[in-house]
């Protein structure tokens, strides 16, 4: 669930990444064992990070350090000149389903480049695996925090970014990992926080909509699945083929005075049913194809979690039709278990919580905000908890001084105390847009609605 990235960046981050490989060694696979906190990690099995190039943006003077766990993860540390003393633990977004890479954490230490330039060490992994895998996400984080301090240096305080799908890393690693509290607060921006059995409710209303629609995912001429489990393993489909079965229904690759007046229709018919904007349409719709492939054959052992049985959708020009005519499915009770076990959230966070959202954020809708906060409140840590939102129209990355203003408003409810609000943040990012620029879009009395208000409620026995 990423998006843009710095111009002008693509030729530094290849440099950088061809850096990093050329110096690591092969690290094999290393199992994790049990303790009675949870995972025991064996920092003599971990070898010391090698000085690298830094990619751009970081600061002028700072230092780069990467190297591959003996998990397989490849990671990048970045010790800005002048460094406050704090380190920054990224967990990124995604999920992507290829296999971990160098190149992933360049491009999220160049992101995120705000953290070094602030003064906080930045430490950013690209995951064991790819895949819709949120514990393992959070355990590789965890290793790298204890890599930095056993072969780096012992930062004064810990904070742990959670970004999009990572927030949910983020957070389920400030859930398990809690002895001696290692994490001393969370920040989750543009959070999928609504847990993996929820969140993505809405991608299956999709592939049903748009099936009822187009009936070209999959033609009629193909073998004819379940579009709850994604894509069948064994299918050689890629993205590309999909786009073009996309434009050829909905035309979404024209202007819209060129699309036909049916495509304008399907089109009208997906925004007001399903609730996602058209921009994103496709994302949603590929996420909703290998995402979903992913998570109903590598980690729900075949079955799907996802259903829509009692579902009732509305905003059609004939919704009798539209529900008489959707695909059905039920969702698996295993594989619903075996995915909440892995991706949802309990909420029993023992340090400070901070949360950012767009209010109109493309593809982690704005309401699974909702969401968390009432898994936040039913632990008994909703006084733990403030919540922020702007009125952005993005989710990769929204400016400067929002960040700056989150993380000054975080740093200061851990060192001193101070609880800050949502007006007190909007506050501190007008203050910060004197020396970075950008934008501040805080809207403190914004209130979230529920999830259930935009995504159709459904049978879950």
């Amino acid at each position: 669930m990423n998006g843009k990235r710095r111009a002008g960046s693509v030729l530094a981050v290849a440099t950088v990444t061809a850096t990093i490989v050329l110096g690591l060694m092969a690290a094999a696979p290393a199992a994790v064992a049990k303790g009675a906190q949870g995972e025991v990690f064996d920092m003599a099995a971990e070898a010391a990070p090698a000085s690298t190039s830094c990619p751009s943006h970081v600061g002028e003077g700072a230092r780069c350090l990467a190297g591959q766990d003996s998990a397989g993860a490849f990671y990048m540390i970045v010790l800005p000149k002048a460094w406050n003393g704090d380190l920054v633990v990224h967990a990124h977004g995604g999920p992507f389903l290829g296999a971990p890479t160098a190149r992933r954490v360049v491009e999220d230490v160049e992101r995120w480049s705000i953290m070094p330039r602030l003064g906080y060490a930045l430490a950013a992994s690209s995951y064991r695996q790819g895949g819709v895998a949120v514990t393992a996400a959070a355990q590789d984080n965890e290793r790298l925090r204890r890599l930095f301090i056993d072969k780096v240096a012992k930062p004064k305080h810990v904070y742990l970014h959670g970004q999009s799908w990572g927030a949910s890393v983020a957070a389920k690693g400030a859930e398990r990992f809690v002895d001696g509290k290692p994490y001393d607060a969370v920040l989750l921006t543009s959070g999928v926080l609504g847990g993996g059995t929820r969140s993505y409710d809405f991608r299956l209303d999709l592939r049903v909509v748009y099936q009822y629609l187009c009936r070209n995912h999959p033609l009629p001429s193909e073998p004819q699945y379940p579009l709850n489990i994604g894509l069948p393993l064994e299918s050689t489909m890629k993205q590309a083929d999909l786009a073009r079965r996309v434009d050829d229904c909905l035309g979404l690759n024209k202007p819209a005075a060129e699309r036909s007046p049916e495509q304008a229709m399907k089109i009208k018919t997906l925004v007001d049913v399903v609730h996602i904007p058209e921009r994103s349409l496709l994302s949603h719709l590929n996420w909703a194809t290998w995402h979903f492939q992913d998570i109903a054959f590598k980690r729900t052992g075949g079955a799907s979690p996802f259903g829509n049985t009692g579902a009732v959708y509305a905003g059609s020009n004939d919704d009798a039709a539209l529900n008489a005519g959707v695909l059905r499915y039920a969702a698996d009770p295993k594989a619903v278990a075996t995915l909440a076990a892995d991706a949802d959230l309990d909420g029993k966070i023992p340090v400070p919580v901070l949360t950012v959202h767009a209010i109109h954020d493309p593809t982690a809708m704005v309401e699974l905000q909702d969401s968390f906060g009432r898994t936040m409140v039913a632990a008994g840590r909703g006084d733990a908890l403030v919540q922020t939102f702007t009125g952005d129209k993005d989710h990769s990355y929204l400016s400067d001084p929002t960040y700056a203003a989150l993380m000054e408003a975080l740093s200061n409810w851990v060192t001193q105390g101070r609880k800050p609000t949502p007006a007190s943040i909007a506050a501190g990012c007008d203050k910060a847009r004197a020396t970075l620029g950008s934008t501040c879009r805080f809207e403190p009395d914004y209130q979230v609605r529920p999830l259930d208000s935009r995504v159709v409620p459904r049978d879950r026995r």
